[in-house]
């Protein structure tokens, strides 16, 4: 077990299995900054991307965050199959922070990417996967933000989908003011960030 998550797992004074999944870490990102977090399975990359989501709260020290934050850890976290596509705009609007007066403006945008028609007004249940995906990436990714957090580039639909919705990350990643990137791939993070940090046994360290 130690092997598999980093050697992170301990026992506390009531004997408790407990995971210290970051170690005292520190860091400052700012305007303009593009992140890229590498590291092993285990390693605290996705943790430190749910904190600064807001998902977590530290346990010791604090975190500050400045702007609005678009979490693209789970694009369909809260979305329901019985609903209909419209209504699942709606429920995906709402865990954004996205007034329902907001997604309404939004409805006809996001109906034109997705190209779904009438499939909107269906429980999502009878959309294949492709479908689904196209209409939580929609969602997700139709409202800006100032910090964009990513657990691995997206990679999203259908063959004929994927060009579109790369252009509109690209697009939306360029607009922000701040990019956290956690990933496996040296290359990618290499190819989108001007700053790379490395975790390990859930410390950081700048390369």
């Amino acid at each position: 077990m130690r092997t598999a998550t980093g050697g992170i797992l301990a026992h506390d004074a009531q004997d408790r299995v407990t995971v210290r999944a970051l170690d005292n870490i520190s860091f400052q990102f700012k305007e303009g900054d593009r992140v890229g977090l590498l590291g092993h399975n285990g390693a605290g990359k996705s943790t430190l991307l749910r904190l600064l989501a807001g998902i977590y709260e530290p346990s010791q020290g604090h975190l500050e965050t400045y702007g609005s934050i678009s979490s693209m850890l789970n694009i369909s976290l809260g979305m329901d199959y019985e609903a209909t596509g419209i209504e699942n705009i709606y429920l995906r609007g709402h865990l954004m922070g996205v007034p329902p007066k907001k997604m309404h403006s939004l409805i006809d945008e996001i109906s034109d990417f997705t190209e779904l028609g009438d499939y909107l007004h269906l429980p999502m249940r009878t959309y294949s996967s492709g479908m689904a995906m196209r209409l939580a990436f929609a969602v997700s990714t139709s409202v800006e933000a100032d910090i964009i957090l990513m657990d691995e580039w997206l990679s999203v639909g259908d063959v004929s989908f994927v060009e579109k919705a790369k252009k509109r990350l690209d697009k939306m990643v360029s607009n922000s003011k701040l990019i956290v990137l956690a990933s496996h791939s040296k290359e990618l993070i290499e190819s989108q960030c001007n700053k790379v940090f490395q975790l390990d046994h859930g410390k950081l360290t700048k390369i």
